[in-house]
């Protein structure tokens, strides 16, 4: 089956930089107001100076007044116009009317005044250094990593959200990390985060790994961390010690899992009279009986079931392997002669899988021996291999309902198969029946994929047994 690939940017953004701004040797952007306002076209550092300066010119320009009256009065003048303009931004193009004292023309100075609030304490910025970003002005220290509450003192920062981040804080938080070596997962030469990941666990991973011989467990197809153990096989297979706990080792231990599905074919009124030999063998005996096979369809690139109708003889393991140096599995094989007595001489499967992963397999090829007796011949592989899948996924879905410990009704075609008489399963293996669903359900292959889908369509819709008599009759799913 196949992995996904995904490419995504990072979140990254800069310090918009005003008119006025001034150059850190950390490349750090701020935004600096002017600390000189235009009065009556003189610049000064503070505007109690300009008041200053505006009433000198004023006063060199008029005779000397012995007066007191009229200075206080022009000072009131004065403080009034002061403070119209802060309150308000006066344009430069604006008619100001100019008020009369004694006779005289008084035209108050005009400047400009803008008050910034900062996004961060919501208070007045005032004069001094500002930061202008995500559309608001900031204290230097009012603007702060979101993570680690932090002023954020470089040229660039990330969001996430509405919220701003240090460009570590954001890689720590969500730059994605290898989940085989643990690593922050390295830009593609275009400068994007590029992962693969497995369309069920959604692992994350660097695409190097696919090349690099770690190892990947042949059951569950997970990629573990790299210091994980795993069992090796003698078929040059890797079983994680997960898929381990539940694993099918030899032909003795798969007869009770045998039984139950000879009671579960039952239960759906298809039994098998015939005491069919049920035999597991390692990868290589498996593919020699398949190329002497002369019936059949064949999963590739791995087939993992067969149904025999020839005579062979095959090598079959006969107990329980022992496990060696570095988990290395030893095998204990003996001959079987097949003799043929009907259309079906045996079921082989491969070993060393996990039980609810040996019982699909045999669930669908013990269909195949089933149609062989009761004359169903020359099938298309769509066909035949479509809905021995959809008995592979009926059976799974009686299990994982059956070992969850739910009351609850099955909402696929398996609603009346027999319940297992196994307990309650861990979280992993409920976890492992729907991975091995998935794959059913996801093969792209036109045999068991296509096959598989329209095959359970039809007996969602019409039943089990309506299709079987449609099979028989025309050679075809109904529609």
């Amino acid at each position: 089956m196949g992995w996904l690939s995904k490419i995504f940017k990072g979140s990254s953004h800069k310090i918009s930089e005003g008119q006025y701004r001034e150059k850190y040797d950390d490349d750090w952007a701020w935004n600096e107001p002017s600390n000189s306002l235009p009065l009556s076209g003189y610049e000064s550092e503070d505007m109690d100076h300009a008041i200053a300066l505006s009433l000198s010119e004023e006063d060199l320009k008029k005779p000397i007044s012995t007066g007191n009256e009229f200075n206080v009065d022009e000072d009131e003048q004065l403080a009034r116009a002061l403070q119209e303009s802060l309150d308000t931004v006066i344009s430069p193009r604006e008619n100001i009317e100019s008020p009369t004292q004694n006779g005289r023309i008084y035209q108050p100075t005009s400047f400009f005044f803008t008050t910034r609030i900062c996004a961060g304490c919501k208070n007045i910025i005032g004069h001094g250094r500002y930061l202008s970003c995500m559309n608001s002005s900031w204290h230097p220290e009012c603007f702060r990593c979101y993570a680690c509450d932090q002023p954020i003192t470089d040229y660039e920062f990330s969001m996430h959200g509405d919220h701003p981040y240090h460009k570590s804080c954001y890689r720590d938080l969500y730059h994605p990390k290898c989940d085989v070596c643990k690593q922050f997962i390295p830009t593609n030469m275009n400068g994007l985060i590029e992962y693969r990941a497995h369309p069920f666990w959604m692992q994350k991973y660097c695409p190097s790994h696919e090349h690099d011989g770690t190892p990947r467990c042949c059951s569950c197809e997970k990629m573990e961390p790299q210091d994980t153990k795993y069992v090796s096989l003698d078929d040059g297979r890797k079983l994680c010690l997960e898929c381990l706990d539940s694993s099918i080792m030899d032909t003795h231990e798969c007869q009770p899992l045998y039984l139950d599905i000879r009671e579960f074919y039952e239960g759906l009124n298809m039994k098998v009279d015939q005491q069919i030999p049920l035999l597991l063998v390692e990868r290589q005996a498996l593919n020699d009986a398949m190329e002497g096979e002369k019936q059949g369809h064949h999963h590739l690139p791995e087939t993992r079931g067969l149904c025999l109708s020839e005579e062979q003889i095959v090598s079959t393991i006969l107990r329980r392997p022992r496990f060696g140096l570095g988990h290395k599995v030893e095998m204990i094989t003996e001959p079987y002669r097949l003799t043929r007595q009907s259309e079906v001489t045996a079921i082989l499967i491969l070993y060393a899988l996990p039980r609810l992963l040996t019982g699909s397999i045999l669930a669908h090829e013990m269909m195949h021996a089933w149609l062989r007796l009761n004359g169903y011949r020359r099938l298309n592989p769509d066909v035949e291999e479509g809905i021995c899948q959809v008995l592979a996924h009926m059976w799974l879905d009686s299990e994982i309902m059956s070992g969850s410990g739910s009351n609850a009704a099955s909402s696929s075609s398996s609603s009346s198969s027999a319940p297992s008489k196994k307990g309650t399963r861990s979280q992993f293996e409920r976890k492992l029946g729907d991975l091995f669903k998935h794959q059913i359900e996801s093969d792209s292959s036109p045999a068991y994929g296509d096959g598989f889908r329209a095959g359970n369509e039809a007996v969602l819709k019409y039943g089990l047994r309506t299709v079987l008599d449609h099979m028989k009759l025309t050679g075809s799913f109904p529609y």
